[in-house]
């Protein structure tokens, strides 16, 4: 196994999980944004106010996107268990 492949291997691995948590942390983002432009405009200052509304969407993303997600993870891990024996030989 050389250096190089194992670089490889890593930056894969670094784009999959981008991949994975990408639909996640966007929506979640989305979700603050506009939560924290309706407090600031209303001068409404509850913590919950944020959390439960992003907790709602990233859980409607993981039922809506997760078969994709898990599509793209087992893709990933099929194709790294596969090529073990071109790593080791």
């Amino acid at each position: 196994m050389t250096p190089e492949l194992v670089i490889e291997i890593g930056r894969q691995t670094m784009q999959v999980t981008a991949l994975l948590a990408a639909p996640l942390l966007l929506s979640a983002l989305v979700v603050g944004l506009l939560i924290g432009m309706f407090q600031a405009a209303t001068q409404i200052n509850e913590m919950t106010l944020t959390f439960v509304p992003k907790l709602i969407v990233v859980a409607l993303v993981l039922t809506f996107g997760g078969p994709a997600l898990l599509r793209t993870l087992l893709g990933f891990t099929t194709r790294l268990f596969q090529g073990i024996p071109d790593m080791i030989g």
